[in-house]
Parts: C-alpha cells; sequence; structure tokens
C-alpha cells in the first residue's frame, strides 16, 4: 500500500470514528426533561418523541455511513475501478465520452446502493414520526429530474474540464477554474426562476397583513423587494422552513406553506428579517467567494495530482487517464475537503448569530424571533440539546437554545 493510498484509507476510517463517537456522544447526551425555555411548545409527550426521532434518525444513519464505507472499501481493493475502467476502454470512445461513462456508472451504481435507504427514511421513517407527505409518484419524479439536471449541467461541465486538462497545458488548471465560477454564478442566476420550480410551486404572497407588514420591513431596511413567494413544501414534509437564494433582480425569498401555518405574523416577520440579515451581513457574498477562492484551489492541487502514477497505483489501476485521475483526486483532497468543512461550519454559525442580531436590532422585538425558534424547534422535532462535540462536526446552525440565549441578552 503506497503513501497516497495509506492516507485516503486512514481519512476515511478516521473521519468514520469521529462522526460514530460523535453520534454515541449526542445519544448519551438525550433526556427526557424539556428545557424550561421550551416549557410552552413542547410537552412531555412531544419532547419524548422528539428525542426518539433523534435516535431513530441517528442509528440508521450510522447503519448507512456503515454500509456505504464497506462497499467502498470492497471495491476498492477488489480492483473494482481497474475493472470499471478496462470495460469502458473496451468500447474505443472518445475520451470525454469515457471520461462520462465511467464517471456516469460510478454515480449510478453509488444511487442504486443508497435508492433502498432514501426510500426507507423517507416512507418509513418520516412517515413514523408524521413528517412525509411525499407520494412514490413525487419520489421518482423528483429522482428523475435529479438525473436529468445532472446529465443536463453536470455532463457538459466534466467534459469542459476533461478537456481543458487534455489540451490546455499547465494553464489548464485556470481555465477549469474560470469554467466553473461562470458555472456556478448561472447556476445562481437561473435556480430560482429555472431550476427551483421543477420541483415546486412558488406563489407570490397575495395581498394580505402579512404582505404589507413584510414590504414596510424590508422598506425599512433598505432591502429592494418586490415579492415574497410561498412554495408548497407540504407537498414532501410538514417540516418548516424559509430560505434566500440568488442575487440581483434575481434574488427570492421563499416562505414555506407549512411554516405560514404555524407562525403568526410578527413571528414570519421576524424570521424574515434573519434572511435579510444574511443579504445585508453579505453573507451570500462572503459564500460565493470563499467557493470560488476553494475552487481555484481545488483546481491547482489538482493539476498537480492528476498525472500522479503512484495516485493510480493506489486504487489498482493499470492505465492513467484524466477522468480516472479526478476521481482518485477528490478522494486524496477529502482530508483538506474536511477540515475545510468544519471551519464552514464555524463561519455559518458565527453569521447566523449575526443574522439573528440583526433582526434583533431592525425589529426592536426579539421576543418574535424566539418565539419563531421555539415553534420551529417544536414542528421540526428538533433536538434541543445537542451534544457540543456532536454539534461542531454537524451543525452550520447553532443549537436553538444558544441563539435564544444569545438573542436574551
Amino acid at each position: 500500500m503506497n503513501t497516497y493510498a495509506l492516507i485516503i484509507l486512514c481519512t476515511l476510517l478516521a473521519e468514520f470514528f469521529l462522526h460514530l463517537i460523535a453520534d454515541i456522544l449526542n445519544l448519551r447526551a438525550l433526556n427526557d426533561t424539556v428545557p424550561r425555555e421550551f416549557d410552552d411548545v413542547f410537552d412531555t409527550e412531544k419532547y419524548r418523541t422528539s428525542q426518539q426521532y433523534t435516535r431513530t434518525t441517528t442509528r440508521f444513519g450510522f447503519l448507512t455511513s456503515t454500509i456505504d464505507i464497506i462497499i467502498l472499501l470492497l471495491f476498492w481493493f477488489a480492483g473494482g475501478f481497474n475493472v470499471l475502467d478496462t470495460y469502458v476502454r473496451s468500447f474505443h470512445l472518445h475520451f470525454i465520452w469515457s471520461g462520462l461513462l465511467y464517471v456516469g456508472i460510478l454515480i449510478l451504481c453509488k444511487s442504486l446502493l443508497t435508492l433502498p435507504f432514501s426510500i426507507y427514511a423517507t416512507f418509513v421513517i418520516e412517515e413514523r414520526f408524521g413528517f412525509n407527505k411525499t407520494t412514490p409518484k413525487i419520489f421518482i419524479l423528483d429522482l428523475c429530474k435529479g438525473v436529468l439536471l445532472g446529465i443536463l449541467l453536470g455532463g457538459p461541465l466534466f467534459a469542459g474540464v476533461l478537456a481543458f486538462f487534455q489540451f490546455a497545458g499547465a494553464n489548464a488548471w485556470l481555465y477549469c477554474w474560470g469554467l466553473t465560477i461562470l458555472f456556478l454564478l448561472t447556476i445562481q442566476f437561473i435556480a430560482p426562476t429555472w431550476i427551483m420550480p421543477l420541483f415546486n410551486t412558488f406563489t407570490p404572497l397575495e395581498n394580505s397583513e402579512l404582505r404589507e407588514n413584510i414590504l414596510s420591513y424590508a422598506k425599512s431596511v433598505n432591502f429592494s423587494l418586490q415579492d415574497v413567494f410561498i412554495m408548497d413544501g407540504s407537498k414532501r414534509s410538514t417540516k418548516s422552513n424559509a430560505f434566500f437564494t440568488g442575487f440581483g433582480k434575481n434574488k427570492r425569498i421563499a416562505l414555506f406553506d407549512t411554516l405560514i401555518a404555524s407562525q403568526s405574523t410578527d413571528e414570519l416577520v421576524a424570521i424574515l428579517a434573519h434572511e435579510i440579515g444574511h443579504y445585508k451581513k453579505k453573507h451570500i457574498l462572503q459564500g460565493v467567494c470563499i467557493s470560488i477562492l476553494h475552487t481555484g484551489i481545488m483546481f491547482f492541487l489538482l493539476s498537480l495530482f492528476i498525472s500522479d502514477e503512484l495516485l493510480f497505483t493506489a486504487f489498482y489501476v493499470e492505465e492513467q487517464s484524466l477522468y480516472a485521475g479526478m476521481i482518485f483526486f477528490g478522494m486524496l483532497f477529502s482530508p483538506l475537503e474536511y477540515f475545510m468543512n468544519l471551519a464552514m461550519n464555524i463561519l455559518s454559525r458565527n453569521n447566523e448569530f449575526a443574522a439573528d442580531a440583526f433582526a434583533k436590532e431592525t425589529t426592536q422585538q426579539p421576543d418574535n424571533l424566539i418565539s419563531a425558534l421555539k415553534k420551529l424547534s417544536a414542528d421540526n422535532l428538533s433536538n434541543l440539546t445537542p451534544h457540543p462535540f456532536y454539534a461542531v462536526l454537524n451543525y452550520s446552525h447553532p443549537p436553538v437554545l444558544e441563539r435564544i440565549h444569545a438573542l436574551r441578552k
């Protein structure tokens, strides 16, 4: 086993056991005593249900991750990457088509292996706890639309990257960086009006007290907002949420219909103030800039390793290829990627505190956001007291009790 193989193997196992330890600590931190702050939204029975939901999803997540890593290691050490490469080469296709076929087969196999777990999670676990509203028809349509978008959007991008590394020489990584930035910005621009409506219906919020209050608040903080949209989240789940996406004239704030049904007008304005806070605090721009920088670093490092013979030896592949080199580099890059994700989670949690503070300062009514957060936690059966180590590894948002304490200061 060469150095690259050892690094990748150790990283895979370390990440697996690190999350296992976090899961165990998180389960041990559960208890049946409702935090005093939530006495008004959780009764004893509902709180026990939320604890059971956490136990069930955690154990199921451990099962899926265990099977996932076992299959990956078996495929790797049985020479599966080389067998697939030999099969693809037998068609004697152009290198771009060979790359698309190779990666497409890997993604297809991965998707087929995870499909039963996705079905079980949706139609058994989510159903058991009263969340699921997804019908088999919607599930299948979502799957087909996702595959089609992956082919139409991801396929050309991957082909372009392969072409640049084949023909552009030492500057290939720069061209790939520019191509990917253009792709990401285009997706950000078209997603609200072209992609997201493929999965959900977005209806402008009708004239009402809620609409007037929202537009009045947006005007008070100098936020250009032509409309707010209601998303039919209830056709898949009873869980509630709100989000901000896009930029420029295409920026969009969407409220789940389930959220509107469970929150008061003042609470909804507070939630919207939080989302506007992300924009005003330039968290959206910050995320785009970090993504651009991350992509550049990744392509630069890829240019250094994509043709390294030892990388192919680590996966028992006999002939070098750009498409396989990209796959193998992705696994070698995973340790750095993992630590970058941890850093991004820290940044994200700080941004959530900042957006909460913005909502508090601009509405002058922190209790509205507090009550909204409490209702969201109850509606989604959130774990109110996660173990700190688990939160560090997994949470992009601070635990809700920490957010409430910060708002009360």
